[in-house]
């Protein structure tokens, strides 16, 4: 993606833990400040939702949730988009944060349908080479 050269004041503490995440991911100064204003862009056009990091990165959650918004729209895709019975799969969730998951999918379609692609295509084979760890033994 191509991107502009801006000159922006940015507080010397906020360049410090900028760096400090920089460091601690071993990611360029300037690709983790592009991460997080994408993520900040993202989460003021769909309230309620947050990034946190995740066994494979940062990935767009439910806030106050460990819920994925990939999870929420794969299940809702699976019940023939019918919000009724997403609300009855997820009823301990609002109806504003499964609101703020389809928003977020509206505006972000590729990087969800991207994310449900690589679940559904996750096998016992694949994921026994991946995580060798976790077949059981003797039995």
């Amino acid at each position: 993606m191509p991107t502009i050269q801006k000159s922006i004041r940015i507080q010397e503490k906020t360049i410090k833990e900028i760096e400090r995440i920089a460091k601690d991911s071993g990611k360029d100064f300037s690709i983790v400040t592009n991460e997080l204003l994408e993520e900040a862009v993202r989460m003021q056009r769909c309230p309620g939702i947050i990034f946190s990091e995740g066994t494979t990165g940062r990935r767009a959650r439910i806030a106050g949730t460990g819920i994925e918004v990939w999870e929420v729209i794969a299940t809702y895709k699976g019940v023939a988009k019918d919000f009724n019975r997403l609300r009855q799969a997820y009823h301990w969730l609002t109806e504003q944060q499964l609101k703020s998951a389809a928003g977020y999918y509206k505006f972000y379609p590729e990087e969800i349908d991207r994310l449900i692609k690589q679940n559904e295509e996750l096998d016992n084979g694949h994921i026994q080479s991946k995580y060798p760890f976790l077949v059981r033994v003797g039995r």
